[in-house]
């Protein structure tokens, strides 16, 4: 038996949220618009102008639920936690790895493997599907840029390399990713690379917002099991950057993130009109259409699929949590090299 704790995402403008006995209440206009039970949760999530009562917030860090607070297009603001939990053992054997530059790039070579892998796996199922022969042979031909990127990565000499072999993929894969949008869509849909703080494009904005959601579960999975999200191995430490949570997310961009997008553009649940396009290029995905993609996101996590390692199936919630028990098991000597997740 497995208990999947959910997250709560709140995003009517000016909401308000408190605490009534041993339940989360959210009010609009003092209106109660939904009531859940504290221990049904195991995060908060609040986009844009969300109010929060102090009693709730001291509740939560009690409970060990997190708040985490986005602005209206998905980019991380502030967390509430409690007290740091975790193992301090684990947390001293990932600081002293971390400085351990053989164990950083071998550690940095596998996420990046992970992203490789599942990106050309989403390229070619793209290809398979194509109708266009045009298409298909543009998207193979990237798929196969992928694979010989990813084949090349062993003999990178430093995490420079890494980073290299991984920005040369991104621009192939970003080329390629646009041609799985049907032709129909294109012009609405269209995406020259890859673009953020602002996004240009719809596919840009769309991304972003999916990105950020990711990137939560992606922090919460590395806390989860007593790591520092602060300190990674493959993305550089920056203050106030969960650089370990980045280099767990590389492996579930495409599968999680990338083809949902395509899923709500190719059956038309998001189109044109859901963005807005602001002076100056950057373009801003829209409140219904939030609400959407979030739904979209949450029903998209709740699907199983057949662990490579475990040869168990779990849900696509569950894997940043498994990737997280695996990369913990690494640091304290348990596995030799990090297994990334390999979508089939």
């Amino acid at each position: 038996m497995r208990t999947i704790q959910n997250t709560l995402y709140v995003m009517t403008p000016g909401a308000y949220l408190h605490l009534e006995n041993d339940t989360l209440r959210v009010d609009v206009e003092r209106v109660k618009k939904l009531q859940v039970p504290l221990h049904h949760l195991g995060g908060v999530v609040c986009l844009g102008n969300i109010m929060l009562s102090p009693a709730l917030m001291h509740r939560c860090a009690d409970e060990g639920i997190a708040l985490v607070l986005l602005n209206e297009q998905g980019r991380f603001k502030a967390r509430l936690e409690g007290a740091v939990s975790g193992n301090i053992l684990l947390r001293q054997a990932q600081h002293k790895l971390a400085l351990q530059t053989d164990f950083a790039l071998d550690a940095g070579k596998n996420f990046i493997a992970g992203k490789l892998r599942n990106s050309r796996q989403v390229l070619l199922r793209g290809a398979r599907e194509a109708s266009d022969e045009a298409d298909r042979a543009a998207i193979t031909a990237q798929a196969d840029s992928l694979r010989l990127a990813w084949q090349g990565l062993p003999y990178a000499a430093d995490l420079d390399a890494v980073r290299g072999i991984e920005g040369n993929a991104a621009k192939n894969y970003f080329a390629a990713l646009p041609l799985l949008v049907k032709r129909e869509l294109r012009d609405d849909f269209s995406m020259d690379g890859r673009t953020r703080r602002p996004p240009r494009d719809r596919f840009n904005a769309l991304l972003s917002f999916l990105y950020a959601m990711l990137m939560n579960d992606c922090r919460s999975a590395v806390e989860a099991v007593g790591l520092d999200p602060q300190l990674g191995f493959l993305h550089a430490v920056r203050p106030g950057r969960a650089a370990l949570a980045l280099d767990l997310m590389e492996e579930f961009r495409a599968v999680l993130a990338d083809r949902l997008a395509l899923t709500l553009i190719n059956r038309g649940q998001i189109n044109a009109s859901d963005f807005t396009l602001r002076e100056g290029g950057a373009v801003l995905l829209g409140d219904t259409a939030r609400r959407t993609v979030v739904t979209a996101y949450q029903e998209r996590k709740q699907e199983e699929i057949l662990h490579p390692l475990t040869e168990s199936r779990a849900p696509f919630a569950l894997l940043p949590l498994l990737q997280a028990r695996l990369l913990a098991r690494t640091l304290r000597g348990e596995v030799e090299h990090y297994p990334p997740f390999l979508y089939r």
